[in-house]
């Protein structure tokens, strides 16, 4: 078992810059590869980013390519999602997810652990 809790959402302007984090305790963090989704208000959830064990493959979604950047500490058992430039549009819940194999993992169901998400609002 993986417990995954994000952290660092909040109410931001646009143009502005947020930094969430996703701490997890349980099994081996390094064992994990790790991803970022995100639900906006009447949409379905979405894949955002996601990083192999080491850090060193990553890979993001078109929509936030440049804007949003994706690491991790394996020694503080943590995954970080840099959010730059935010629109409104980016207005979500944002989930930390943890999955036990590496494919290039943009599908929900590549994954087998969740966080509870946290809210980032962009207002205009």
């Amino acid at each position: 078992q993986v417990q995954l809790v994000e952290s660092g959402g909040g109410l931001v302007q646009a143009g502005g810059s947020l930094r969430l984090s996703c701490a997890a305790s349980g099994r081996t963090f390094s064992m994990y590869a790790m991803g970022w989704f995100r639900q906006r208000p009447g949409k379905e959830r979405e894949f955002v980013a996601t990083i192999n064990w080491s850090g060193s493959n990553t890979y993001y979604a078109d929509s936030i390519k440049g804007r949003f950047t994706i690491s991790r500490d394996n020694a503080k058992n943590t995954v970080f999602l840099q959010m730059n430039s935010l629109k409104p549009e980016d207005t979500a819940v944002y989930y930390c997810a943890a999955s036990g194999r590496w494919s290039w993992n943009t599908q929900s169901d590549d994954y087998d652990y969740w966080g509870q998400g946290t809210q980032v609002t962009v207002s205009s």
